[in-house]
């Protein structure tokens, strides 16, 4: 997989903020109080479940920027599929730091794992087919940037990022114009010519309508697999079909069945559960190791 990684710039204010929240204008009184400062311990992040590994980086800023003595080493890259028990990382530095971190860090990785767990078994359930797997504009505020590098992880692909970034005319534009030509005769004539436009249909008729005015992509909604078959042939290679509603593992195969180019997915971003991943206490500075025991609690 050819993953690129965030730039720190967008990935840094995200979990700074996500700190601040967290430690608010007194720190970590906890683990001020109950641990030496110079006390130092090795802690590893394993998977309690199955699933795809997403978020490394914001994990390791969030022990960085709590101590840069902290460090991380990765033992899978995001992308990468484990198993109950396998190890992502090992995370070394001053046991304050650690336990500070902690938190911020695993809601960060636990969050966009999760994304691309359920991402990548909506691409396994459309395995050899022509269709992507695509994520939409549903997800969580301030966090989009990192949630769409999630489904990408898990092998998807990203609709468009903002309402800035190309044209979509949804239902209510459409009735709002007046039909789906002056719809789309509105949005060529107010777009620059490098924008492309995608227009939603509900119909075939609606679908025929677009298609005579040419468009760059459709978006068939909630149609069924034979309608979508349907939609294919009229279509005719002419623009990008994308299906969307309605869309599970169990129905997913049924819907690339019919040919489309894209399926989008919503709740891959906005109801994705959380992967469990824990941190557990390997070694402590100047005692011999251990047996791993959790320290990550639910709180």
């Amino acid at each position: 997989m050819n993953l690129a990684s965030l730039p720190r710039v967008i990935v840094e204010p995200l979990v700074r903020a996500a700190l601040a929240e967290d430690l608010g204008l007194a720190g970590d009184i906890t683990s001020a109080a109950v641990i030496p400062e110079e006390h130092r311990s090795t802690v590893v992040m394993a998977a309690r479940q199955p699933g795809v590994v997403a978020g490394l980086d914001a994990a390791d800023l969030a022990f960085q920027l709590v101590d840069p003595a902290i460090t991380m080493r990765r033992h899978l890259p995001d992308g990468a599929a484990v198993e109950p028990g396998s190890v992502i990382a090992t995370i070394e530095g001053p046991s304050r730091g650690l336990l500070t971190a902690e938190r911020t860090a695993l809601n960060f990785l636990g969050h966009l794992s999760g994304i691309a767990t359920v991402t990548a078994g909506i691409v396994e359930a459309i395995v050899n087919t022509k269709a992507s797997v695509v994520c939409t504009r549903k997800t969580t505020p301030g966090l989009r940037a990192l949630e769409k590098y999630a489904v990408r992880a898990g092998g998807g692909m990203n609709h468009r990022f903002a309402l800035h970034d190309a044209v979509l005319i949804k239902d209510n534009h459409v009735a709002i114009a007046g039909g789906v030509t002056e719809a789309i005769r509105r949005a060529k004539a107010g777009v620059g010519h490098m924008v492309k436009i995608e227009v939603e249909v509900d119909t075939l008729d609606q679908l025929h309508e677009a298609m005579g005015e040419g468009v760059d992509a459709v978006l068939l909604d909630n149609m069924t697999p034979d309608q979508l078959r349907d939609a294919v042939g009229i279509v005719a290679g002419r623009a990008i079909t994308e299906a969307s509603g309605r869309v599970t593992p169990a129905t997913a195969r049924a819907i690339a069945a019919s040919g489309v180019d894209l399926i989008s997915v919503g709740w891959l971003t906005h109801s994705a559960p959380v992967l469990d991943i824990g941190l557990d206490f390997v070694e402590a500075a100047g005692e011999s190791a251990t047996p791993l025991r959790r320290v990550a609690q639910a709180f």
